[in-house]
Formats: structure tokens, sequence, C-alpha cells
């Protein structure tokens, strides 16, 4: 690769990069998995790199690169074994210095952690990493009308969640 096409790379990288791992995080629910997810998408972007001029959307084009990242490392044999003393309830506790929005993050994020993995990729690649219905179908290799039911499906449950949190519409301070 041309030392100009490198610094371009790189460039691209180091802006999208917290966005990415928020992203992998976001669908996978394990930090250490959302590094590992991000570092094979970025070796397979940098090899692809020279044909960036023909891709229409990068942005979604790397978006499927992750999903399609995460899917390839979820199908390793070492990925399926959980530990004996995994604790899935565990939760960090929120600091009573965290301000609003750390604790509206911090509850989307449980809510999150609760819908089953291919909704929670449909609501976190439509709202989250903006992509379009058919953008989204093409990430995850599912139809259309499959992205607008998940959606809708798991809208509805987020907001079954909230209203059980929160009844009436109204938050507790």
């Amino acid at each position: 690769m041309k030392a100009s096409d490198e610094a371009e790379f790189r460039d691209f990288a180091t802006v999208r990069m917290a966005g990415w791992r928020r992203t992998a995080y976001l669908l996978c629910r394990d930090w250490d998995l959302a590094e590992d997810v991000v570092a094979t998408m970025l070796g397979r972007l940098y090899r692809q790199w020279p044909r960036r001029s023909a891709i229409v959307n990068l942005d979604a084009y790397v978006s499927t690169m992750l999903v399609r990242a995460l899917l390839d490392e979820r199908r390793r044999p070492w990925r399926r074994e959980r530990p004996a003393d995994f604790d899935a309830d565990y939760e960090h506790p929120v600091s009573a210095a965290a301000d609003a929005g750390t604790v509206d993050r911090l509850t989307l994020d449980a809510y999150l952690a609760q819908l089953g993995p291919r909704r929670r990729a449909v609501l976190v690649l439509r709202f989250y990493c903006d992509l379009s219905v058919e953008d989204t179908a093409e990430a995850l290799g599912i139809s259309i009308g499959t992205v607008k039911s998940q959606t809708a499906r798991g809208l509805e449950t987020l907001r079954a969640m909230a209203s059980v949190q929160h009844p009436a519409g109204r938050r507790e301070s």
C-alpha cells in the first residue's frame, strides 16, 4: 500500500475507532471480544483499503465487516465455552456521582443485554450505527422484512422494560 493510502487509512480508523469498539460491545456485550472483533475487522479493512473508491457507503461497509467478524468469531469453538463460575447476573454498580446521561446509557445497556442477539444486532445497527433497513439486512444476511419485524419487536420490548422501570412515563430521581 502506498504511504498516502496508509496515512488515509490510519486517519479514517483513528477517527472511528471508539465508535467501532462501542458498536462491537453493544453487539456482543463483552469488551474483550469487542476488541478482538474490531482488530479482526481492521485487518480485513486494511487489505480492502486500496479498493475503497468502489465502495458506495464506506461506513455501512465497515459496519457489515464488523458484524461478519463478530459472527466469524462466535463460530470459533472456544467462544462457545463459558467458565463454570460465570455470573451472568453480575451488574456493575452505578456511582452516586454518575450523571443522568450515564445512568440512561447504563439502563439502555442493561435493557439491550436482555434482548436476543438478533434483535440487539438489528437495533444497534439501525439506531446506533444509523444504517438503513436495507444496509442492516445486508450486514446481518437477513431479509428486509425480518429487519422490520425485529426492529418493531425489539422496540416494543424496550418500551415494555422502560414502562416497568418507570411506570406511567415518570422517571425516578
